[in-house]
């Protein structure tokens, strides 16, 4: 007799993603990585530019590893829109505060 183990899923839940989705995710992510460190030793650019371009850095491995590794892409709408919105107020407190400091002008 053989047995055959299959993933079952309950009604209104999606399959999650396999290991090979999750290391092309870590693939995306070390990339990202390696890009802010050369714009952290990148002098040719202007310091507000680096600044705008390491913040939208951060977001975007903060929504992958969120979405993916935190399985928020399967969970409910709200689960995201609350997470969205801690992002965007973060991201404000911290640019008043770039701001304040005279970091970025």
């Amino acid at each position: 007799m053989e047995h055959t183990q299959h993933q079952t899923t309950a009604p209104g839940e999606h399959a999650h993603p396999g290991p090979a989705e999750y290391v092309k995710v870590a693939i995306v992510l070390a990339v990202a990585t390696g890009i802010e460190i050369g714009l952290f030793y990148l002098t040719s650019l202007p310091k507000a530019a680096v600044t705008f371009l390491l913040l939208f850095l951060m977001v975007f491995k903060f929504a992958l590893v969120a979405l993916w590794f935190m399985h928020l892409r399967f969970d409910n709408r709200l689960f995201r829109r609350l997470f969205v919105t801690g992002l965007v107020l973060a991201m404000t407190v911290f640019a008043i505060v770039l701001t304040t400091f005279q970091v970025v002008r």
